[in-house]
């Protein structure tokens, strides 16, 4: 802002004074002049070699630093249209976010809301970890094993949005949800990437799990954790909930081309 400031007392200076106008294109002449001579000087009295290249940059180091001194006031102005451009564009650029952002965002439902402004709801007690690395499991989520199911590295806004979704699908639908992974590391993301597009297609930063706003859950049965989309009670459960976590303001993978029935999304404008 100072910059800019400057700028534009310089910039109405000139605008308003004929003479200030001939005084700048007088000193740039004598500044070019200047520095011409210098230049000459500094090539005369270079020598060949790593030395004359080091002594002609201390010259003109040393003229330049003769110009701002005569012309503080003219510097200034070179420096503050030199400078504006990059300021501007970090000043005025808007923050980045994650594609996606704006297009598929859900307006949570009115009750939804008015459970949201309640109680707060507590994470429920961790499953043992043999429960996620079954067969079952494994044959269609094989990397789950090394997933983090850990509700304190997510974002408390989602965390209380999951947990509501959790609470309704139990008492309204009789279905009892399981986080299968939340956070994600950057690294865990890429590893996931390599394995191939049938199991992501995003990259370190590219999905909303490094950021703690999205989970991946399935239904617990019996003790046994159930992903299985050809099980028609686990189908039925999914449709369920997509809907109940639309309601809560979150996206849901169900909807995209490559479906994710399980994962679901805070998007928020993030950086």
């Amino acid at each position: 802002m100072l910059l800019l400031f400057v700028a534009a007392c310089v910039g109405g200076w000139l605008l308003v004074f004929p003479a200030g106008r001939d005084a700048l294109a007088d000193a740039v002449l004598r500044m070019g002049r200047g520095l011409d001579r210098r230049w000459r000087a500094a090539n005369q009295q270079s020598a060949q070699g790593a030395s004359s290249l080091s002594r002609r940059g201390r010259a003109l180091l040393a003229a330049a630093r003769g110009v701002l001194a005569r012309h503080p006031l003219l510097s200034a102005a070179c420096i503050a249209f030199v400078m504006l451009p990059p300021l501007a564009a970090l000043l005025l650029a808007g923050r980045l976010q994650l594609p996606g952002v704006a297009e598929d965002t859900h307006a949570v439902n009115e009750q939804v809301a008015l459970l949201l402004r309640g109680e707060r709801l507590v994470a429920p007690p961790a499953l043992p970890p043999a429960v996620f690395t079954t067969a079952e499991v494994t044959l269609i989520r094989p990397q789950l094993a090394g997933a983090n199911r850990n509700w304190d590295l997510l974002d408390a806004d989602f965390t209380q949005r999951l947990l509501l979704v959790f609470k309704l699908m139990r008492e309204r639908h009789g279905y009892e949800m399981v986080l299968l992974e939340g956070y994600r590391s950057p690294e865990r993301q890429n590893e996931l990437a390599d394995a191939g597009g049938h199991v992501t297609n995003a990259r370190a930063f590219q999905s909303w799990h490094q950021f703690g706003l999205a989970g991946d859950c399935a239904f617990l049965r019996d003790g046994k954790v159930v992903i299985s989309e050809k099980d028609p009670w686990a189908m039925r459960g999914y449709e369920l909930y997509g809907q109940v976590a639309e309601a809560a303001g979150l996206t849901w993978g169900g909807r995209w081309r490559m479906m994710d029935f399980g994962h679901v999304e805070l998007r928020t404008r993030r950086r």
